[in-house]
């Protein structure tokens, strides 16, 4: 288990989150869609989350998502690091009635983010650009690349849940258990 705390003058934040877990989720950020998506993302990769965040959401929702991001990236890099016994690589497509994001994983060490989704509009009162920044946020300090591509979808809700969703499940399946060490050919990572 993983426990990051995270305090600036923009959020403050508790993040504990067992990746050998079930999908148990216990989140509290103020911004009701945002605590949406996290829970999904806890129930499809099944890993233990609780995140707490004091943010200054009356300013904007950017700081807490970003610092969110930030804060889960370093927990999760806290319970990976340093890989061994892993699958390493992996994807999933999860659709969400029409909309269909693909998401391809390395938990290789080498930051990196492929982010070709709508980014145009807003959910309710969350903006779609919001998303790209958690996820740039949680690649760069988890240290893994992603590609997240969407394929298709007209309904913003069931797109980005499908982001969210497609990312989860291919993050246990880069996590699954594998006999050999470490997937590198060299040797490290």
């Amino acid at each position: 288990m993983s426990v990051i705390k995270r305090e600036t003058k923009e959020t403050k934040i508790e993040i504990n989150i067992n990746i050998n877990g079930s999908g148990k989720a216990n989140i509290s950020t103020g911004v009701g869609f945002f605590d949406h998506m996290l829970e999904t993302l806890a129930k499809h990769s099944g890993i233990d989350m609780e995140i707490f965040c004091d943010g200054d959401i009356h300013v904007d929702y950017h700081h807490t998502v970003e610092d969110v991001g930030i804060a889960l990236g370093m927990a999760l890099y806290e319970e990976v690091f340093p890989v061994k016994n892993i699958e390493r690589f992996s994807n999933a497509v999860a659709i969400l009635d029409e909309a269909a994001v693909e998401v391809d994983l390395d938990i290789g060490g080498r930051p990196y983010l492929v982010y070709e989704m709508p980014t145009e509009g807003a959910i309710r009162d969350f903006d779609m650009e919001l998303v790209e920044e958690f996820f740039k946020s949680l690649v760069f300090n988890f240290k893994i690349a992603a590609h997240i591509i969407y394929k298709r979808g007209t309904n913003r809700h069931h797109i980005v849940e499908s982001a969210f969703k497609s990312f989860a499940v291919a993050l246990r399946r880069a996590l699954a258990y594998r006999e050999s060490d470490v997937p590198s050919t060299k040797g490290v990572l």
